[in-house]
């Protein structure tokens, strides 16, 4: 096995970060300095260290959805003591790690999973994994601002990627939207519609590549069910 990909299937980093901590000299196998691209490695004889850590494959790959409430960091440890999704997670006997962003004051669907694999190519905006939210904003937002959405926005001197949206309801006070996007970027959504001129009150995501947290309750997870996995891995091609 590659050693970028023993390294993605660890968790590390996806093949092509894999190749720059090989590039970067962070690499070791039985204790020598890899610095070669495309260098392969036993997994079950070889030691495999990055950053003077050991790093192992996982012998079983887990996959939980959680249903993250507000309130919580998208961690799995905190040195500031705050609340991590760590309390909200069964006591497995693997690591688990979260797969992408979902700030502490969003909710919603957040996929765990120690298949390092999967997770990077979830993230991997080359993939269009598709995310749909609920988004409600202080406001009425005009039919001409959605417009602007549809098409996309400048959001830290980038356009965003066209968005699907259904206007669930319009008040004076508020606007409770559908949002869809095939994008992951940090607070994304948030400043979408900051771009605007609106203040999201609320954001819950409600699904990702089409696994729903319909029926779960908030701070519940459950396991993947092996429809939605291999949904996931055709939709990431490993599959």
């Amino acid at each position: 096995m590659r050693i970028n990909k023993y390294l993605a299937l660890a968790g590390v980093a996806s093949r092509r970060e894999a190749d720059r901590l090989v590039e970067e000299g962070r690499v070791k196998v039985n204790g020598q300095v890899v610095t070669k691209l495309g260098v392969k490695v036993d997994e079950e004889k070889d030691r495999v260290d990055v950053d003077r850590r050991p790093v192992k494959l996982p012998r079983n790959f887990v996959y939980v959805l959680l249903n993250k409430p507000s309130g919580y960091i998208v961690t799995m440890d905190d040195p500031q003591k705050r609340k991590t999704i760590v309390e909200l997670l069964p006591s497995l006997s693997v690591r688990l790690f979260p797969v992408g962003r979902l700030d502490a004051e969003s909710e919603g669907a957040l996929l765990c999973t120690n298949d390092g694999e999967l997770a990077n190519r979830l993230m991997h905006p080359r993939y269009q994994v598709k995310k749909v939210y609920e988004v409600r904003v202080k406001g009425f937002v005009e039919d001409k601002e959605l417009e602007k959405l549809k098409k996309g926005v400048y959001v830290d001197g980038r356009r965003t990627a066209p968005a699907k949206l259904e206007v669930i309801y319009r008040n004076k006070e508020n606007s409770l939207i559908i949002l869809e996007i095939y994008e992951g970027r940090k607070h994304e959504v948030r400043k979408m519609f900051y771009a605007l001129g609106f203040d999201v009150r609320k954001l819950k995501r409600l699904s990702i590549g089409g696994v729903t947290i319909k029926g779960l309750r908030r701070g519940g997870w459950r396991h993947l069910n092996q429809e939605e996995l291999g949904k996931l891995k055709k939709l990431t091609g490993l599959k």
